[in-house]
Order: C-alpha cells, then structure tokens, then sequence
C-alpha cells in the first residue's frame, strides 16, 4: 500500500512516501502549506504523481502523549484534506521526529540554511518509517 505523509506546518507541508509495498519511507518535498490546505493545482499533481492509498498525517502530541489545542487543528486540517482528495487518513505520532530530522541533516553536513528546506519533509519521512515498521509487526 502506498502511503504519503503530511507532516502540517504552519507555513511548509513536508510529504514524505512509501514504497508501493509499504515497506520505506523516502522524503519527498516541501510544499507550502496554503497550497495543501486549499488543495491547490501543484498539490493535487503531486498526489496524482504519487498515487497514495493512504494519507498518514503527523500528530503534535505533547511529551506526555496527549493531545492539545495544535492536535485538534491538525486533525481538522487533516481531515478536510482527507475528504478533498478521497482519501482515507491515519495520524502518527510526531513528536522528536523534527530533533531527529535536524540531526540527521546536521551530520551530513548541511548548512542551516539547507537543513531549513528539508526538515519537514525528512520529519514525514521519520515518522512515516517508524509507522510503517509498527504496521510490519
């Protein structure tokens, strides 16, 4: 099953894929967040390119697993997306995955600038692989 994640910022959406078995997760792009919100033309092409079955939204829960006030307009942004597109939509738990994407791109050398233009799609990545892995046990 292919699945694209959204990892919802304010002001950039980082789309990360699997592979059409389900199996790896690989960054994809960075679109503006009111394109993906307004289901604009570049968006809808991207989801055209990817073919997703699934949308797997990452959910900012707090440290002790809850859900706050961010959570709540994640999941109504996530599900008025879901609906636009016809597709189904799952959320994965989000938190450290933006630390652990800036830490994989600081070790490979990346000037702040460049990590800047993808960590949210390697963030979807991250949380996309650790779904993927639950999902395969």
């Amino acid at each position: 099953m292919r699945v694209m994640a959204l990892d919802l910022g304010e002001r950039r959406v980082g789309v990360a894929v699997s592979d059409p078995s389900g199996v790896v997760a690989t960054p994809r792009s960075v679109v503006d967040a009111a394109e993906v919100r307004r289901l604009g033309p570049a968006f809808r092409q991207l989801v055209d390119e990817v073919g997703p079955e699934l949308l797997l939204v990452g959910l900012p829960l707090t440290l002790g697993g809850e859900e706050g006030p961010q959570a709540h307009r994640i999941r109504s942004q996530a599900g008025q997306i879901a609906h636009g597109l016809g597709l189904p939509v799952e959320f994965a738990d989000e938190r450290l995955s933006s630390e652990e994407a800036s830490r994989r791109l600081r070790e490979l050398g990346l000037s702040e600038r460049e990590r800047r233009g993808r960590l949210d799609m390697v963030a979807a990545s991250i949380f996309l692989q650790a779904w993927l892995d639950e999902r395969a046990r």
